[in-house]
C-alpha cells in the first residue's frame, strides 16, 4: 500500500509540473501568468520556454521515480519557489486582512504540493515502484 501511494503522489505531482511546463509553450498565455503574478520576470518567450522545459523534464524524473534525491528536493523547491509571489493569498486565502481584492482561495492548495514533495522525501525507501529503485538505486 506505501509503494502506490507513493506512486500516486509521484504521478500527481509530477504531473501538475509537467502541465505547467506545457502551458509555458504558450506565449501568450505565459506572458499572462508572469505578469498577473511574477511582475512580468517571465514574460519573455525564451525564458517561458527554457522554464518550461526545466519543469517537464522535473516533472517527467518525478513520475517516473528517477534521481529521486534530486528530483524530488527539484520539486520541493520549485513549488516553494512559487509560493513565493502568492504568498499573500496562501497566508489570507479568504482575503479577511492581507489582499483587499477577492480572496484566491484556489492558491491554498499549492503548499499541499510542497507537503506532498517532501512526504515523498521522508518515505523515499518506501518507494519502490520507482524506476530508481528498479536501478539498484534505492
Amino acid at each position: 500500500m506505501q509503494a502506490i501511494t507513493l506512486l500516486l503522489l509521484r504521478f500527481t505531482t509530477g504531473t501538475y509540473l509537467i502541465i505547467f511546463g506545457v502551458l509555458k509553450f504558450n506565449a501568450v498565455q505565459a506572458a499572462d501568468l508572469s505578469d498577473r503574478y511574477y511582475g512580468g520576470v517571465i514574460s519573455d518567450p525564451t525564458i517561458s520556454l527554457g522554464i518550461g522545459s526545466l519543469q517537464l523534464v522535473l516533472g517527467a524524473m518525478v513520475v517516473l521515480g528517477l534521481f529521486r534525491t534530486y528530483a524530488y528536493w527539484g520539486q520541493v523547491i520549485w513549488y516553494a519557489t512559487g509560493i513565493v509571489p502568492i504568498i499573500k493569498y496562501i497566508l489570507d486565502p479568504l482575503a479577511m486582512y492581507l489582499v483587499e481584492e477577492p480572496g484566491r482561495l484556489s492558491f491554498f492548495p499549492s503548499t499541499t504540493l510542497i507537503v506532498a514533495s517532501l512526504v515523498m522525501i521522508a518515505f523515499r525507501e518506501f518507494d519502490t515502484l520507482s524506476l530508481d529503485h528498479k536501478r539498484g538505486k534505492a
